[in-house]
């Protein structure tokens, strides 16, 4: 257990969460929403943070019974036994959680080019979303102390930056152009659309799970896990509201799909100039790579409590920090070959599979232990399968490829779980 002295505050934990959270989420994904979602795209936003708000509550209820480092393999545990069920939907939340952090790493790539016009550069955004990785990880050797003094100080930065950029932009359309919906076709929502939209829209709230992550590693963890969970998503969803309005109102559904990976700084030329742009860069770079940060610190406790738990691979011994290691090292390899929507429709697929597991775990089995109410789990997964139904339906006639490519994850995941359950039981027999 970490000495108090080094345990993590209630703000540095919001500031690991929103850390996480504030990344490539708004920044890459507005334009891949509003292929989805047309004009209703910041109502996509408000649609995907109910539902995580929603979802939350499970998480809340059993961090604040039993903190720990591993989180939701924890929950998972407890819910269906160390077996392959628990084992395959924890890797499912692990993998989802790599794909997000390759996710940071080539919106970090994008934003870095916008300036030299070289944003879809199919070998510079890879090459330097590895790059950042890898010094990420580095800095998370250091220790705890120095990823969430610098979470802090760049929680902050980042949330000062998009907040006022946001409201000058939205105060500087309405003043200067011809009103905040200039911009909109009028048309009614396409209700599909909009569910699927929102169903990236979680990718951008569900670095809250990371904070579970954290265990006992913060202070009162038994408080203050359910506190940062809160405080993080209130947070993101004020500002997601806003940067999207403002992305609403300079240049509409159809400019954000046009500039898709990276909206943000498109929205901001128009009004700001370049010097809009230049500070929404400043303030991707600085999002993305705050990012990383909390997320490899959480991620990697996650797979560390996944090895002690036997349920996932390990380096000779003499290798140390391994959970770090591998996990930067899957992240690379998603950043090498995958591309943002095919990254970001990865993750959606894997994170609400295991987010309905979890639910349903919960409500058939933790529930009285970690007394929690019945409907809220079960809310949660009618609300996951209204937005993944239509997602996965849109995907299968559009990019058939990604929908394949994530199945043959989960089922690569179970049939080594399988293995792996069936070697641990020889070995102990």
């Amino acid at each position: 257990m970490t000495d108090r002295t080094d345990r993590i505050s209630l703000a540095g934990s919001v500031s690991l969460g929103t850390g996480v959270m504030i990344g490539a989420g708004i920044f890459a994904l507005v334009g891949q929403v509003a292929g989805f979602a047309g004009d209703w795209f910041p109502l996509a936003f408000l649609l995907g943070g109910a539902v995580a708000g929603v979802s939350a509550y499970s998480y809340i209820r059993y961090s604040s019974v039993n903190p720990s480092s591993g989180g939701i393999a924890m929950l998972l545990k407890d819910a269906y036994g160390p077996g392959v069920v628990a084992g395959s939907f924890s890797l499912f939340m692990y993998v989802s959680m790599v794909v997000a952090e390759s996710l940071l790493a080539r919106t970090f790539g994008t934003y870095l080019l916008r300036p030299f016009g070289l944003q879809d550069s199919a070998v510079l955004v890879p090459v330097l979303g590895v790059i950042v990785i890898a010094a990420a990880a580095v800095i998370n050797l250091v220790g705890n102390r120095l990823v969430e003094a610098s979470a802090t100080t760049t929680a902050v930065a980042k949330i000062v930056g998009i907040a006022v950029l946001a409201i000058a932009g939205i105060v500087g359309t309405a003043v200067a152009g011809d009103g905040l919906f200039a911009h909109s076709s009028g048309e009614s929502p396409d209700v599909v659309g909009l569910l699927a939209g929102t169903t990236l829209c979680v990718l951008a709230y569900k670095g809250f799970t990371t904070i579970t992550n954290q265990g006992d590693d913060i202070r009162d963890a038994e408080k203050n896990i359910a506190r940062s969970i809160m405080i993080s998503l209130a947070i993101c969803g004020a500002l997601y509201l806003l940067i999207t309005l403002s992305v609403e109102a300079s240049i509409g559904a159809e400019g954000a799909v046009d500039a898709r990976d990276y909206a943000l700084a498109q929205a901001a030329e128009p009004l700001f100039g370049a010097w809009g742009v230049g500070i929404t860069v400043a303030i991707a770079v600085v999002a993305t790579v705050s990012g990383l940060l909390a997320s490899l610190y959480s991620v990697s406790r996650l797979y560390a409590m996944l090895q002690d738990m036997r349920q996932a691979p390990a380096l000779p011994e003499r290798v140390p920090h391994q959970p770090l290691l591998i996990t930067a090292a899957l992240a690379i390899l998603a950043t090498a070959f995958l591309d943002l929507s095919q990254i970001a429709s990865m993750g959606a697929f894997l994170y609400l599979t295991m987010d309905i597991a979890v639910q349903w775990g919960v409500m058939r089995h933790l529930r009285e232990k970690i007394h929690a109410v019945r409907w809220m789990p079960v809310l949660t997964i009618v609300l996951d399968l209204a937005i993944l139904i239509p997602f996965t339906i849109m995907k299968v006639q559009d990019d058939l490829l990604t929908v394949i490519v994530a199945a043959a994850v989960a089922a690569a995941i179970f049939v080594g779980q399988v293995i792996t359950v069936r070697a641990r039981s020889a070995q102990r027999g």
